[in-house]
C-alpha cells in the first residue's frame, strides 16, 4: 500500500472509539460507579488494540511484503527492524 493510503475501516472504528471515550468522560462527570467506568475503559482499550492489529496486518501484507519482493537487502533489513520496534512498543 502506498504511503498515505486511507484506512477507511480503521477511521470508522476510531470514530466509534471517540464516541466511547466521550461516553466515559460523561460517566466521570456524572460520578458513575468506578467499576462501570473501568469496564468501559477496558473496552475502549481493546477497541484501540483491534485498530492497531488491523493496521499492522495491512502493513505486513503490503509495505512489508513489497520490500521483500522488490526491495534491496537494506530495505528488507530496515522493514524487519521497523516491525520488531513496533512489536516491542506494543508489549510495553
Amino acid at each position: 500500500m502506498e504511503k498515505g493510503a486511507l484506512h477507511l475501516d480503521e477511521i470508522s472504528r476510531l470514530k466509534k472509539i471517540e464516541g466511547q471515550v466521550r461516553g466515559i468522560q460523561k460517566m466521570l462527570e456524572e460520578r458513575r460507579y468506578c467499576v462501570d467506568i473501568l469496564l468501559q475503559l477496558s473496552a475502549a482499550g481493546a477497541a484501540i488494540k483491534k485498530v492497531e492489529n488491523s493496521i499492522l496486518k495491512r502493513h505486513l501484507e503490503t509495505c512489508f511484503s513489497n520490500a521483500f519482493i522488490s526491495g534491496t537487502e537494506k530495505e528488507k533489513h530496515d522493514k524487519i527492524k521497523e516491525v520488531i520496534d513496533v512489536l516491542e512498543k506494543f508489549n510495553k
